[in-house]
């Protein structure tokens, strides 16, 4: 039986995710009080007709049934469940944006004196231990609906448990670090083709800053430094039984520089992985690099 867990703040898309799993023939529910999952699974197993099971958990558990999570996990696993916990998150001052437009009320604020922005904050402390557990992190804040429903397909249905998923993704430090990233690396002492108003209007996917970017050895030494540093240290990561790894490069605007590393850094590890996903946060794109045949 595989069995995921989408859990994560309040008005970051678990009920989207739910229903994309749905979608693709899982057996869903919403809500489910964490002390119910040991005995969920086994009616199911002893069914005999649902391999597939997909609940969200989240802070409107019982005080204390998430504390009691890593250890209900943990005796699953021992009776080979294939357990994945996908963990939403978004940006705060996002989720207050979203309440305040829509007027709905935060569940932590519906039967206590909690301020909006108190809610938000208890919320995310409440849900530290299943964070904590989390074998997959998406930051949803600049997600629309269909890019959730994509990356909840690629990276949870079609993922197989015994491969690692690694994703490149450049951003611009001007909006801040990813909250999904599991390794930053920091590519700002580069020369920026920014100031040069010929290439200003360009992406690092664009052959002038190409040209720009690879006629400086050091950009070259640093490219081939980090590849140095994923390859001797991404097998470890997976032994350990990572499942994902999100490997996030930034620059100041992350349309230059950070693009064109992320760029060149996937097409090197996926000619000795055979694939790695690549997103380019500020240009709002996502696709599959390939090993070259």
């Amino acid at each position: 039986m595989q069995l995921v867990i989408i859990s994560g703040r309040s008005g970051s898309g678990k009920s989207i995710a739910l229903q994309a799993l749905e979608d693709l023939g899982y057996y869903a529910i919403d809500n489910l009080p964490a002390m119910l999952l040991d005995s969920l699974v086994d009616e199911l197993r002893d069914q005999g007709d649902r391999s597939h099971l997909a609940v969200s958990i989240d802070a409107r558990n019982l005080p204390g049934a998430l504390a009691k999570l890593p250890e209900l996990l943990k005796e699953l696993r021992q009776r080979t469940i294939k357990c994945q916990i996908v963990y939403l998150t978004t940006d705060a001052r996002i989720l207050l944006e979203r309440y305040s437009a829509t007027r709905r009320r935060h569940p932590l604020t519906r039967n206590s004196s909690l301020t909006l922005e108190e809610a938000i904050d208890k919320e995310e402390q409440t849900l530290h231990e299943i964070r904590d557990l989390a074998d997959l992190t998406i930051d949803t804040t600049r997600l629309s609906v269909h890019d959730l429903r994509r990356r909840i397909t690629d990276q949870v249905a079609h993922q197989r448990r015994d491969e690692l998923t690694l994703t490149f993704e450049s951003f611009g430090y001007k909006r801040g670090v990813p909250l999904d990233a599991d390794i930053v690396f920091d590519v700002r002492c580069l020369p920026n083709p920014y100031w040069d108003p010929v290439l200003r209007g360009s992406t690092g996917r664009d052959a002038d800053i190409i040209a720009f970017l690879s006629s400086y050895p050091l950009v070259d030494d640093m490219t081939s430094d980090i590849q140095a540093w994923l390859e001797r240290w991404l097998p470890a990561y997976q032994h350990s039984q990572r499942s994902y790894m999100t490997i996030a490069i930034g620059c100041t605007g992350g349309q230059h520089r950070s693009v064109y590393m992320a760029e060149q850094l996937a097409q090197r590890i996926a000619s000795q992985q055979g694939e790695v996903k690549l997103r380019h946060r500020e240009l709002g794109l996502q696709y599959t690099v390939n090993a070259p045949l």
